[in-house]
Parts: structure tokens; C-alpha cells; sequence
């Protein structure tokens, strides 16, 4: 299992809240959770989630209109359902970075997934204090190669350090221990260097348990977490499709424009 630190684990499991690439995710404790996103000068933004190991399921409220969001990782399917009105539109096989997640090998190469990208292990080397294993990948754009330094986190299996071709550096830095909506987490530091001399950063909290990161603080007073986690066995029902419902071509209609709209 890999994760692109350099974003929020929650566009594994949503797209309405994703915070940037996590291009692979195994579920490897079933859990359901609160999600909240808080913006400045903005109201808080909530969704329900229910997390099994083959399903993933989001309930959220769009134009006023509640509407749960189902996403089947082994169909490859994404499910949008409209209780008020008892239909339903199914999306199968669509692009993995519309799904968010892909179920893959945990002993895959962190390159896996990545269009017209290979990667090789170069050895293993400690960064900041933490084993790691270095990765060069070659990504294929347009007839061109750019290479680019990976540098994995062996416990967690997460990017820790990486060197992109237009000198962008990005790292995550290990910065103690701390309880977070009654979590026990790990707190790191989220820091990326541009090409262009400008600095971004990030504090996230990671969850051992879950394995993923559990709250993020952004620059600007932004802030995403799960809160209300209850781990368990989640019921196969929630995924399911109600055999009262009637399947429509379309429900742009139900989704606001800032949020992530299925793609047909």
C-alpha cells in the first residue's frame, strides 16, 4: 500500500473532499466516520462514511438535497443515489483518478497505477531517522522522460521525501506523538519547496490503526478530519442499491458546482 503523503488520505475515500493524489489504498480496518472540512468565512462542510474492505460509502448533502455517494473497488463502480426521489446513477469502470482508490498487492511498486510511468528500487537509505527505500520513476509525457527521487517510508509505506524533475521538493517529517478526536496518531510535517522559490506546508496527524491520516491543517485556518471514527465490521447493506430505486441517466441537477460531479 502506497500513499502520496503530500496530500490528505481522504480522496482515497471521497472526491467532494479530496486534498490531492493518493493513488493507491488498502483498507485494512473497516470503520465509519464523520468528515468535516472547515474553511475560513465558510460553514463547515460535513459527510458521512462508511469504510468495508471492498466498499466505500459517503452520505453528504448537495443543493439541499441528501445524496449518498457508493463506490465499489472491486466493480469498479461508483453508485449515486438520491433518497427524496428513490433514483440512482451507476458509473462502471471509470478512470481510476475519478474512483480516488485502486485495490492493489501491498508488495506492488509505489509506481503501480501511475499511466505510462516505471519505477526501480535503488537501495535504502534513513531520512530523517526514519528507514526508507529509494525509488527513481521514469514517467513518459508527450515522447518525453522525466525522472524523478521517491524515497518510501518502509513502515507505512508512504512517500516521505521526493525530488520532482522541475526541482520541486517535497518532505514529511516525523514530529511526535499526540490523542486527535480520541485517536491515538502520529503528528508529521508537510513541507514543499516549489520550482519557483515558494514554500507550502501542512501539519497531518496519521492514525496506526487505520493506517491512514486522520486530520490535516493547512495554511489559511483550513482545516479536514474525521471525527466520530467507530471501527467495526460495517453492514453489506449500506451498499447496497434499494430495489425501489429507479436508474437515471443523469442527476447533474443534484450537485453544486464546487463540488466533484460524476464524470459520464
Amino acid at each position: 500500500m502506497y500513499k502520496r503523503t503530500a496530500s490528505f488520505i481522504f480522496v482515497a475515500f471521497f472526491s467532494a473532499l479530496a486534498f490531492g493524489t493518493t493513488f493507491a489504498y488498502q483498507v485494512n480496518t473497516e470503520f465509519s466516520a464523520t468528515a468535516i472540512q472547515k474553511a475560513p468565512d465558510r460553514p463547515e462542510y460535513q459527510t458521512k462514511m462508511y469504510i468495508s474492505k471492498d466498499s466505500i460509502r459517503k452520505d453528504s448533502v448537495q443543493n439541499n438535497m441528501p445524496v449518498i455517494e457508493i463506490v465499489k473497488l472491486k466493480q469498479q463502480s461508483r453508485i449515486f443515489l438520491v433518497p427524496n426521489e428513490k433514483i440512482y446513477m451507476q458509473i462502471t469502470n471509470p478512470n481510476p483518478t475519478d474512483q480516488g482508490i485502486q485495490e492493489i498487492s501491498v508488495s506492488a511498486k509505489p509506481c503501480e497505477g501511475l499511466p505510462n510511468t516505471s519505477c526501480q528500487m535503488l537501495g535504502e537509505e534513513k531520512v530523517n531517522q526514519r528507514d526508507a527505500e529509494k525509488w527513481e520513476f521514469t514517467a513518459t509525457i508527450e515522447k518525453q522522460s522525466y525522472r524523478s527521487l521517491h524515497w518510501v517510508d518502509k513502515e507505512h509505506r508512504m512517500f516521505i521525501r521526493e525530488f520532482f524533475p522541475d526541482g520541486t521538493i517535497s518532505e514529511l517529517v516525523p514530529d511526535g506523538v499526540e490523542k486527535i478526536n480520541g485517536r491515538n496518531t502520529e503528528k508529521w510535517l508537510w513541507m514543499l519547496s516549489g520550482s519557483d522559490g515558494k514554500m507550502q506546508s501542512a501539519t497531518q496527524w496519521y492514525d496506526p490503526e487505520l493506517k491512514i491520516m486522520i486530520r490535516e491543517e493547512l495554511q489559511g485556518g483550513y482545516i479536514r478530519e474525521l471525527r466520530d471514527v467507530k471501527t467495526g465490521k460495517q453492514d453489506l447493506k449500506l451498499f447496497d442499491i434499494p430495489s425501489d430505486y429507479k436508474q437515471v441517466e443523469s442527476l447533474k441537477e443534484y450537485f453544486s458546482p464546487q463540488q466533484d460531479q460524476p464524470q459520464e
